[in-house]
């Protein structure tokens, strides 16, 4: 931990890069020429960049003519989204999106922008308590509009604050059978579960690189051969539904970082999510110790291992501001967020706690740690021992 930090407990917002992904990084971007020049520098270059996304195709149970590369998850979302409900909209589908409510703001915003400025129908799908998306709930939304009047369905594998994993197969069969494309946003999910494009049933899975220790600027969509979707991007055609000079050297490092995450089948390493389950169990247990009135957001870990994701620990503390906790708590040396990086800096309470039912009161309390199998036992310990201070300073300075 570099320049006096104690602990990093903030990967969701962005992982370290391993040294192995780093040196496949330094290593590819030393690879000269453009990967669409039909010369031999050109060539070599294009062998790199395909090479890599049937790397990372196969690891996410896809075709490599599947994957999109993009520059990170927002783009991918955006593409997902945007380019679907254009597609389908000139195919005669109707003018709904269903959104699950508590998304990351890249969905939320997306389409909100398209009901503000394509004429589109928004709807949000309640969630429960613990953020989860019910199949009921998403078959009683689509036998009320109608299966020809949605455009597409969009939700979370497993929500970004909270950490709640969504019944993903269940959600995307009910879709299908409707006729309805579903994206799935993979985005926090990716090296923590599996991500099995094929068997998922989605139509589009958005995912990037630098939530597993890869670069930021690459990101990939995964596109379903069947499913249309219209570019955002125009000018070359590189890719199908997206134009520009693709990234082979970022492609080469977001395969390394996928290698470093998973096992030959696409899987989580099990040593890997092993130790990170352990890790949160013991952050939770030992926030629950020194803080006993503090509430566990999202699936409890007793509930089921799958129900959350491994390196997810979200809680509220009563009487806190969850900001003033993440400055004490940095000025301590260890950083931790009150939820998405997106919109850090942004003075507004979590809309995914009110999504799941929340007051603003209880939900200014947020504070959410996020692990890597890489998180060393003594950052948990450095979190635990500058807590209680952090609160004693929260309370008093109370929720004004």
């Amino acid at each position: 931990m570099s320049g006096g930090r104690r602990g990093y407990l903030d990967h969701a917002a962005t992982s370290p890069m391993p040294e192995d992904v780093l040196e496949a990084y330094t290593s590819a971007l030393r690879v000269i020429g453009n990967p669409a020049s039909t010369h031999g520098h050109g060539q070599g270059a294009s062998e790199l960049l395909e090479e890599s996304r049937a790397r990372i195709a196969r690891a996410l149970g896809s075709d490599h003519a599947e994957l999109i590369f993009t520059g990170g998850g927002t783009e991918s979302i955006n593409l997902a989204l945007k380019g679907m409900f254009w597609a389908r909209r000139r195919a005669g589908a109707g003018p709904v999106v269903l959104v699950a409510d508590g998304e990351h703001h890249a969905t939320l915003e997306a389409a909100e922008w398209l009901r503000d400025a394509q004429g589109a129908r928004l709807r949000l799908l309640p969630v429960d308590a613990h953020g989860a998306l019910h199949p009921e709930t998403l078959e009683a939304a689509i036998a009320e509009e109608g299966a020809g009047e949605i455009a597409l369905l969009s939700f979370l594998w497993a929500n970004n604050e909270v950490g709640t994993v969504q019944p993903v197969r269940e959600l995307c069969a009910i879709a299908r059978r409707a006729g309805i494309p579903a994206h799935v946003d993979a985005v926090s999910a990716l090296g923590q579960l599996q991500i099995d494009f094929r068997s998922s049933g989605a139509s589009a899975v958005s995912v990037s690189a630098h939530k597993i220790g890869g670069p930021v600027g690459i990101g990939a969509l995964v596109l379903d051969r069947r499913a249309a979707t219209d570019a955002l991007i125009h000018g070359g055609s590189q890719q199908r539904s997206r134009s520009g000079t693709q990234d082979a050297a970022g492609a080469a490092a977001f395969a390394a970082a996928i290698a470093h995450s998973l096992d030959g089948r696409g899987a989580p390493r099990p040593e890997r999510i092993e130790r990170l389950a352990a890790m949160r169990d013991a952050l939770i247990a030992g926030v629950r110790s020194l803080a006993p009135d503090a509430v566990l957001r999202g699936s409890d870990p007793a509930a089921g291992a799958s129900a959350r994701l491994p390196g997810n620990a979200h809680f509220t503390f009563p009487g806190c501001q969850g900001d003033s906790l993440v400055f004490m708590l940095d000025a301590a040396g260890v950083s931790v967020s009150v939820g998405s990086a997106c919109r850090a800096g942004v003075a507004e309470i979590s809309h995914v706690l009110l999504a799941m039912g929340l007051t603003e009161a209880e939900a200014a309390g947020a504070l959410r740690f996020t692990l890597s199998p890489e998180t060393g036992d003594s950052e948990i310990e450095a979190l635990l021992e500058a807590l209680p201070a952090a609160l004693d300073r929260a309370r008093a300075a109370g929720l004004s």
